[in-house]
């Protein structure tokens, strides 16, 4: 239990400069940049691996079936290992990208038919380099979703607190919670302000709202690359355990 509080600091602020640092630090752009890039790439993924799965799967009864196949799930792995990279260039983890993963090569695993292909296909199915990079691909598509959804919401609402001042007076806005609005009006709610003082204080609102959602969002971003080192670091240490046991027995 007393390891806890030392796993949550590298997530949260060490201290309340470091909290109210958070917009003044080129890290936390560098991670939203890294969440508002995951969702179009989780959704390239998660398509890619649909579409190849699924033409792979239908044509298996030929042989173009099966290369398709293969090829999808190889793919994933180069995937994983960008995945990797991204993380550590823009969110600046420690951990390095697995050799079993950055090194993993269908092309040499692959035999022609005839000369170990089956036993070699074998091989590449049940690699754990594989379906960990599968399982990376598809929860790189949920986490795209939520990263968009967190990070629309925090930007809007952000920018419509902190905007009030700018905002109050004009005639077709008006500014408070959300609610109803009057015809021909934008409206974020019934508790409207129609003063500078009441848009200050909306401001000085948003202020706080902004900088607890830059510390959220920082660490949003750690936890996804966190979880992205973890799991490929699963597949290489039981690749690594299956060539050790391979070895042994030979």
């Amino acid at each position: 239990m007393a390891r806890q509080p030392d796993a949550l600091r590298e997530y949260v602020p060490g201290s309340t400069r470091e909290f109210l640092a958070a917009p003044l630090r080129g890290q936390t752009y560098r991670n939203l940049l890294y969440l508002a890039l995951a969702f179009p790439l989780g959704m390239a993924y998660f398509l890619g691996l649909v579409i190849g799965g699924s033409f792979g799967l239908a044509l298996l009864i030929t042989w173009i079936g099966l290369p398709i196949l293969l090829g999808t799930l190889a793919a994933t792995t180069t995937v994983a290992s960008f995945e990797a990279s991204l993380a550590s260039r823009l969110v600046g983890t420690d951990a390095a990208v697995p050799s079993s993963v950055s090194g993993f090569s269908a092309r040499d695993r692959i035999a022609f038919p005839g000369d170990g292909f089956v036993t070699s296909v074998a091989e590449l199915l049940t690699s754990p380099v594989i379906w960990t990079s599968v399982a990376l691909v598809l929860s790189k598509f949920v986490f795209g979703i939520v990263s968009f959804s967190l990070l629309v919401t925090a930007v809007s609402l952000s920018v419509a607190l902190l905007g009030a001042p700018l905002l109050y007076d004009a005639s077709s806005v008006t500014v408070g919670l959300v609610g109803p609005s009057a015809a021909g009006e934008y409206s974020t709610g019934p508790l409207v302000v129609d003063t500078l003082p009441e848009a200050l204080v909306v401001a000085a609102f948003g202020v706080v709202v902004t900088l607890v959602a830059l510390n959220a969002l920082n660490a949003v971003a750690k936890l996804q690359a966190a979880y992205t080192m973890s799991i490929l670091r699963v597949g290489a240490g039981r690749a690594d355990d299956g060539r050790s046991d391979a070895s042994a027995r030979t």
